[in-house]
């Protein structure tokens, strides 16, 4: 078993500190909080998005990366999350990284015990990301996909995708509501 250390950390330190540990953290305001181990539906579900996701790019001839969860997105000096999936467009990250400074499209997959962090603090917290512009909540065989958009104005403009395409501009691709939530 891993202990966790009492005293805050800043990303870099927590950063370090991960890479030697077994099991998955994020960091809160320089606290460390350990992942609850997954349920069936909930890999099921990172799962689908992750192909609805990397099928989009491909199809859209985009130099964009999907990501399953694993990589840390910083969203400021003591806080970095680790999302269910995540987009990032350019140059290929080094496949040493950690963390992927730049992603346009986070997604987070709600679990009962989790959800009210989803909504909540990691929403306020990946639109502090300038790059991001696309926040997709997923409910495990449920619709509605929840889709934030960061707007040209700042604004936060949200949708309830219960079927149809998701449209996330930029970078320009879209997806099934189907190929996430199937019947």
């Amino acid at each position: 078993m891993t202990a966790i250390p009492e005293h805050r950390m800043n990303v870099d330190e927590f950063l370090a500190w991960a890479k030697a540990q077994p099991g998955r953290y994020e960091l809160f305001d320089g606290r460390i909080v350990a992942m609850s181990p997954e349920r069936v539906g909930h890999a099921e579900a990172k799962g689908r998005v992750y192909r609805a996701l990397g099928d989009a790019i491909r199809k859209a001839r985009l130099t964009c990366t999907v990501l399953p969860d694993g990589a840390s997105v910083r969203v400021d000096a003591r806080t970095t999350y680790e999302p269910d999936a995540l987009v990032y467009c350019g140059q290929k990250l080094d496949d040493d990284a950690i963390e992927v400074p730049n992603p346009i499209i986070i997604v987070e997959v709600l679990s009962p015990s989790t959800q009210h962090v989803d909504l909540g603090a990691k929403l306020a917290g990946y639109f502090q990301i300038p790059s991001v512009v696309h926040y997709l909540l997923v409910t495990p065989g449920k619709a509605p996909i929840i889709h934030h958009q960061r707007q040209a104005d700042g604004n936060i403009l949200t949708r309830l995708a219960h079927a149809g395409n998701v449209t996330l501009d930029p970078p320009g691709l879209s997806f099934d509501v189907a190929d996430v939530l199937p019947a």
